[in-house]
């Protein structure tokens, strides 16, 4: 139940996202600035100009990854496709739109969005550090941001998926084939193999010594080859779920529990001793709101004996509610969109089931398991 990402704020309708390895790798790059990198450029400065200049410019790099991501999602927004958060983590940034783009046109621009964004501000930093030659620390800092937004916009262009490259690559794909699932492997299959390239990679700088930067560049290879092979199975979760409905998904395994008990009741009497994550909240003797265990994260643990589950339920007037003969397909396509992760399931007005995306992910590996 522990917070692993803060929440910024909203910039443009837009929440941003701060996942809690972003922390990680800003240590990382801070201290790489201030003991190697700007000491090896600039021999004159103090030990306290290479750290506050390291920190700065960390910051600034991060800002320009969340404008580099603001690039894709101006895109997305003006083809009126939502941009649910954008999320800055341990490999830089990702805008997360909730639904695929309708035509090539509009994946192509809103995948090259970013790698133009990224040139325009290395260009943008490349005058500043002109401008400010006879400042050292200042010509420094900018002229590092141009250099890592150009690499930046490079390193997004391979043309393996889910890069931007990559989905530039699926867009023409796409366009010359009028098949989005046949690029989106095609696509899929060049960023496997530029993965595992990476991984190559960081395997021979690790042999020859260059082991700090060997296993960064594998990482990466790693990531890429993952996030993949993940783009391919997701293409085919829709043809996987045609023909079935909510109700062959949904489950009943959930607590039904009085409008005055504590979440410290709750954690100790349902989730620690039954294990379950869902919950319908009685009130006034109706069935009125649903409740997750994901209410945890935002509480302290020492105000749970003083918060009723009744204060944080989502009233069920307030929340979309499944029918259990909607197909599967349409509803996972609305939780997306709406970013939601569970939803109650009636028949005929009458609550009968809860319809969660680790639900509709069991019934996949279910249908898989009996096709062998």
């Amino acid at each position: 139940m522990k917070k692993k990402k803060i929440i910024l704020g909203k910039i443009l309708g837009i929440p941003v996202v701060l996942d809690h390895t972003w922390f990680l790798i800003f240590i990382l790059i801070t201290w790489a600035l201030a003991e190697s990198y700007f000491p090896h450029e600039y021999k004159n400065w103090s030990t306290l100009e290479y750290w506050l200049v390291s920190g700065v410019t960390s910051v600034l790099f991060f800002i320009s990854i969340l404008i580099h991501e603001f690039g894709h999602s101006f895109l997305a927004i003006h083809y009126k496709i939502k941009v649910r958060r954008i999320t800055l983590f341990i490999f830089g940034g990702i805008a997360e739109i909730a639904n695929e783009p309708k035509k090539p046109i509009e994946e192509f621009w809103i995948a090259i969005a970013g790698p133009i964004t990224s040139f325009l501000l290395s260009l943008i930093f490349q005058l500043l550090s002109i401008s400010y030659t006879n400042i050292s620390p200042i010509h420094a800092l900018f002229k590092y941001l141009a250099l890592i937004n150009f690499i930046l916009a490079i390193f997004n262009l391979v043309p393996g998926f889910p890069l931007d490259g990559g989905r530039v690559l699926r867009s023409i794909i796409w366009y010359f084939t009028n098949d989005l699932e046949k690029s989106t492997k095609i696509a899929a299959a060049v960023g496997r193999f530029f993965g595992f390239m990476f991984i190559l990679l960081g395997f021979i700088q690790i042999m020859t010594g260059d082991v700090g930067n060997g296993i960064w560049t594998a990482f990466i290879g790693w990531f890429l080859e993952t996030a993949a092979m993940s783009q391919v199975l997701t293409q085919k979760i829709p043809k996987l779920l045609e023909g079935h409905t909510v109700y062959e998904a949904m489950t009943k395994s959930y607590g039904i529990v009085p409008d005055d008990m504590t979440l410290q009741e709750l954690a100790d009497d349902e989730i620690l001793s039954r294990a379950r994550r869902f919950f319908i909240v009685r009130e006034n003797g109706v069935l009125n709101g649903l409740l997750t265990i994901h209410v945890f994260k935002d509480i302290p643990k020492n105000q749970w004996g003083n918060t009723k589950v009744v204060d944080k339920m989502i009233p069920f007037s307030k929340i979309k509610k499944a029918d259990i003969n909607t197909p599967l397909t349409d509803i996972l396509k609305e939780m997306d969109e709406d970013g939601v992760n569970q939803l109650p399931v009636f028949d005929e007005g009458e609550l009968t089931g809860i319809i969660s995306r680790k639900g509709i992910i069991s019934f996949i590996s279910s249908l898989h398991y009996n096709k062998k």
